[in-house]
C-alpha cells in the first residue's frame, strides 16, 4: 500500500492527538519522518512487533501488591528500519514502550510476536551474536554495583565482555577521558550524582565498542550543558565511526538536534503511516506540552 503524501507536521500532530486524550487508549504504532539513509545497508530491522505482558498468577500479583485484572499490551504492530551510521529517534509519553521496545533490540525482553533483526540475526533466535554487537544504556541504571568506584565498575564490565586486563583498562580510560569522568574514577558509584551516574552508564555501553548503540534517555538528569555535551559525544560517535545510534526521548528539540530520523510512539488505537524523506522534521511543540 503507498504511503500518503501528507506534509510532515500533520503526520506529527496528528501522532501526538493521543498523548494530551483524557480518554485512555491503547497502544498504537508509529509514525517516522527525516531524512533517510536509504541508500546504507539496515542495521535494525522492526517488523509487526508486538509485546503483551500476561497477568502474574495469584502468588506473584500479591507480592507486587498490585492489581492486574488483564494483560498489558506494551506494543503493537510496531515497524520500522534503522540504517548503519544513522542516529534514529523515538519519542512519545510514558507508557507507550519506549523502554520495552529497547530491551526487546536489546536481548532482555522477548517479544509477544513480530521479528527484530540486529545486523541480519534475529534477536530471539541469535540472542548471544545481537548482545555482542549492541551495547545499552538504560534510563533507570541498576546493575552497577554501588561499593565499587567507577572504575571498577568498568573493569568489571570489561571482563564480561571478554576484554583482557589491559586492553581493558586502555580502554576504559578513553572512555572515562571522553564522558568526563576522570576525576570520578575512584569514587564509589553510590557517591556519585544522578547525572554522573547517566554518564557512567553511557560509557559502559561503549566498553565493547559495539556498532549499535541503544540509548533510553541518554540526557535523563543531566544540567543544560552536561546535556549539551552529551549530545556533542553522541553525534561524534555517530559520524566518526559510523556507528548506529537508536535513542529514546522526552525532549522534541534534542531529538530535533540530534536524529537524522525520528519515529514517534502514541496510544492511538488506529494506526499512523509513515512518512520519511524531508531534511527537516518541524515538530508540533504546542501540540506535545
Amino acid at each position: 500500500m503507498a504511503i500518503p503524501n501528507i506534509p510532515i507536521r500533520v503526520l506529527v500532530i496528528r501522532a501526538l492527538e493521543p498523548f494530551t486524550s483524557r480518554t485512555p487508549t491503547r497502544l498504537g504504532e508509529i509514525v517516522t519522518g527525516g531524512h533517510s539513509h536509504g541508500d546504507r545497508p539496515i542495521a535494525v530491522a522492526i517488523t509487526n512487533l508486538a509485546k503483551t505482558y500476561p497477568v502474574p498468577f495469584l502468588r506473584l500479583k500479591k507480592f507486587l501488591r498490585r492489581k492486574f485484572k488483564t494483560p498489558v499490551e506494551a506494543l503493537r504492530n510496531v515497524s520500522f528500519n534503522i540504517h548503519e551510521g544513522e542516529i534514529f529517534g523515538l519519542i512519545g509519553p510514558n507508557g507507550a514502550g519506549k523502554t520495552t521496545l529497547t530491551k526487546i533490540i536489546a536481548t532482555l525482553v522477548q517479544p509477544t510476536s513480530g521479528q527484530v533483526m540486529v545486523r541480519g540475526h534475529d534477536s530471539v533466535r541469535d540472542d548471544e551474536i545481537v548482545r555482542r554487537n549492541v551495547g545499552l544504556a538504560g534510563a533507570e541504571e541498576r546493575s552497577f554495583y554501588f561499593r565499587l568506584t567507577s572504575e571498577q565498575n568498568l573493569l568489571f564490565f570489561a571482563r564480561l565482555y571478554g576484554l583482557s586486563g589491559s586492553t581493558a583498562r586502555q580502554r576504559i580510560d578513553q572512555l572515562l577521558a571522553l564522558f568526563e569522568l576522570e576525576e570520578l574514577r575512584a569514587r564509589r558509584y553510590a557517591e556519585l550524582s544522578t547525572g554522573n551516574k547517566q554518564r557512567l552508564s553511557v560509557a559502559r555501553a561503549m566498553l565493547a565498542n559495539p556498532p549499535v548503540l541503544l540509548l533510553d534517555e541518554p540526557t535523563r538528569s543531566l544540567d543544560p550543558l552536561a546535556a549539551a555535551r552529551m549530545r556533542a559525544t553522541i553525534k561524534s560517535l555517530a559520524q566518526s565511526d559510523g556507528r548506529t545510534v537508536f535513542l529514546t526521548s522526552h525532549n522534541l528539540a534534542e531529538v530535533e538536534e540530534l536524529c537524522d530520523r525520528v519515529a514517534i510512539i502514541g496510544k492511538g488505537a488506529d494506526a499512523h503511516r509513515r512518512g520519511a524523506g524531508l531534511d527537516r522534521i518541524h515538530f508540533a511543540r504546542s501540540s506535545y506540552c
